[in-house]
């Protein structure tokens, strides 16, 4: 490479990277102090009315409204929620070792395909908070598998079967409200 190509290409990277540092500070300005938490208040914690006896895949009670999804800390379900109130559909899940705080919240991530914190491929990774550092959303193992997490381990990744998490990933695009009951 010649000397006044190396110039241009380390021009380019400085302009780059302060593009990106100003970008990351105007981010980090505008962010919430628990990223994905979107209210606080009492009613927003769902809480949860008796469960229906009848019908014990039913929506939670105090959900919230609109488009968005609900995971159950209690029943480790998942309900996908259409804007008319009408859900998609329900499945079990299986929950990591950190739960996250009932309440709303927003989908802040998505990616593809990465290696959990347990060591497992996953894909369909949904993430919308974090709790004592740990990131928490929906993911699918690449093999189809959904163990129990080791329990010495934080982990925060809500496994789904891998049939699940290709409708979550269709459904849940940034900033899709995920709502979390006891």
């Amino acid at each position: 490479m010649s000397r006044s190509s190396s110039g241009f290409v380390a021009g380019l990277t400085a302009v780059a990277l302060a593009a990106v540092g100003f970008l990351a500070y105007q981010a980090s300005a505008s962010a919430p102090d628990h990223p994905g938490k979107t209210d606080k208040s009492p009613s927003a914690s769902a809480s949860r009315s008796p469960k229906d006896k009848k019908n014990p895949t039913a929506l939670p009670a105090q959900s919230g409204a609109g488009e968005r999804v609900v995971y159950s800390l209690e029943d480790e379900r998942v309900w996908l929620v259409e804007a008319s109130g009408k859900v998609k559909q329900t499945f079990k899940v299986t929950p990591g070792t950190v739960d996250p705080a009932p309440g709303s919240y927003t989908v802040t991530s998505r990616t593809g395909a990465v290696t959990g914190t347990d060591g497992v491929p996953i894909e369909h990774v949904v993430i919308f908070t974090s709790n004592d550092g740990v990131a928490i959303g929906f993911s699918a193992a690449v093999d189809g598998s959904t163990p129990r997490p080791d329990p010495s381990k934080k982990t925060g990744g809500i496994r789904q079967s891998r049939a699940h998490g290709n409708v979550m990933w269709q459904f849940a695009g940034i900033t899709q409200k995920v709502v979390v009951v006891p």
